[in-house]
């Protein structure tokens, strides 16, 4: 389903990349890279699995990282650009992020990219980001596919067909920058067993998606991305990434104490039962059943609060606020946040002996 033309016309008209004059052909090729599987990682600068940048060691990383997205619309102001062009440049820093997550080896990564009370903004600024998260799902189908395809499964262009058209065979959301890739059924008449094998490997070795929040308020159109998504990255391992989109964190607790009450309206569970574990299970956040607390929290901007996200979750987790807009938001910024985390002493309430 695709977006509304006003909508994708805006996009593109907002581009960051085309707006301050530079060519988005870098951006571009980062976003369409080559899967994280040890054949290919090499080519697209990917460190070997376990191979971390100087200062970081595996063992003291956070398995759970979450992330506020914030101060799009002050990057934007700064440079005299419209607060859509912000938001725009909101996707190639997140693209980084989930990039730098799975190549660190970071086993969730939390998104914080709209909250429920941002339905109080101007409604062209929430129509635009409801469109920057949509394109962040399936951003460069046809370009990626046709890359992999072509590239790295070796298939040649005169034996395939029907290339582009939405008669899927597959979609997986397997890229470590995030991005959908859809093989359409027919996409290669003379495929060999073994590149069947390769395409089925290349997207297993990737991102598995899920959107938290109230949904129901989201377009239809990007409920279906998300649905869409989540289905088909259900069997992929190597990290969760949670988009929380119309997510607040009372909202949240609320809908699990109904959830509860209605169980034990239904006599289903005893209020003697109801303890933290079993509260923990009613949680949006829940679905990532390995590791559900983050233990790591970055917020960008400079502002110094956590704006209801994650308060049941974070009751433990360590808080990392950098002055950095979120779009300038990269390596250095996110190696920065791991270092600090590193050197904390986490005693989770008990005295050190």
């Amino acid at each position: 389903m695709q977006l509304p033309l006003q909508t994708r016309n805006a996009l593109q008209a907002a581009s960051p990349f085309q707006q301050r004059g530079g060519s988005s052909s870098s951006h571009q090729t980062r976003r369409t890279a080559a899967p994280p599987c040890l054949r290919v990682r090499a080519s697209i600068g990917l460190p070997a699995e376990g191979i971390l940048p100087v200062g970081l060691r595996v063992e003291s990383l956070p398995r759970h990282v979450a992330v506020t997205i914030d101060g799009n619309s002050r990057w934007a102001q700064a440079r005299g650009m419209p607060t859509s062009a912000g938001h725009a440049a909101l996707q190639p820093a997140l693209e980084e992020t989930v990039r730098l997550s799975r190549a660190w080896g970071i086993r969730v990564l939390t998104v914080f990219a709209f909250s429920d009370q941002n339905w109080n903004r101007p409604k062209e600024e929430v129509d635009f980001a409801m469109g920057v998260f949509d394109r962040f799902i399936q951003d460069n189908v046809a370009q990626f596919v046709r890359k992999f395809a072509l590239k790295e499964v070796k298939l040649k262009a005169q034996n395939c067909s029907n290339r582009y058209k939405i008669n899927i065979t597959f979609i997986a959301f397997s890229m470590p920058c995030s991005m959908y890739m859809v093989v359409p059924s027919g996409y290669c008449k003379t495929e060999t067993h073994h590149q069947q094998e390769e395409i089925i490997m290349f997207c297993r070795d990737g991102i598995r998606l899920h959107v938290i929040g109230d949904l129901s308020r989201l377009p239809t159109y990007l409920q279906k991305t998300a649905h869409d998504a989540e289905e088909e990255t259900r069997s992929n391992s190597q990290i969760d990434l949670m988009l929380g989109i119309s997510y607040g964190g009372r909202a949240d607790i609320l809908q699990a104490c109904k959830k509860i009450a209605q169980k034990v309206y239904n006599k289903l569970l005893r209020p003697k039962d109801i303890d933290d574990s079993l509260f923990a299970d009613e949680l949006q956040t829940s679905w990532t059943d390995e590791f559900p607390y983050p233990d790591l929290l970055i917020r960008t901007s400079g502002e110094l609060r956590l704006s209801d996200f994650m308060l049941w979750q974070s009751a433990y987790t360590e808080l990392f606020f950098t002055d950095t807009l979120w779009p300038d938001f990269g390596e250095a910024e996110y190696l920065e946040a791991l270092m600090s985390f590193q050197s904390r002493d986490r005693r989770f309430g008990k005295r050190k002996l």
